[in-house]
């Protein structure tokens, strides 16, 4: 019912400045990314993906409390803060 190509091209010409701003940022965001998916967002997406349907986010609160005691990021602090291992 539109011309594909043609919507393609407006959603890539609206997200021109999106872009240019990446580029501008690209290396620090990449890092920043990439140390987020081995921390947070892997466990939020884990909570999301495995957790009960009524309770698919970690305890951000705990995680903070934790990390301020000075917990590594370990397995059993992801075990801690996700609700698909509570019981």
């Amino acid at each position: 019912m539109t011309f594909p190509n043609c919507t393609i091209k407006t959603v890539a010409s609206l997200r021109k400045h999106k872009l240019e701003h990446w580029q501008q940022n690209a290396e620090s965001n990449r890092e920043w990314l990439g140390l987020n998916m081995m921390t947070e967002a892997k466990a939020g997406f884990q909570a999301f993906n495995s957790g009960p349907k009524d309770a698919r986010e970690v305890d951000f609160v705990r995680l903070r409390q934790l990390l301020a005691q000075g917990a590594p990021w370990t397995d059993e602090l992801v075990r801690e803060i996700s609700p698909q291992y509570k019981k």
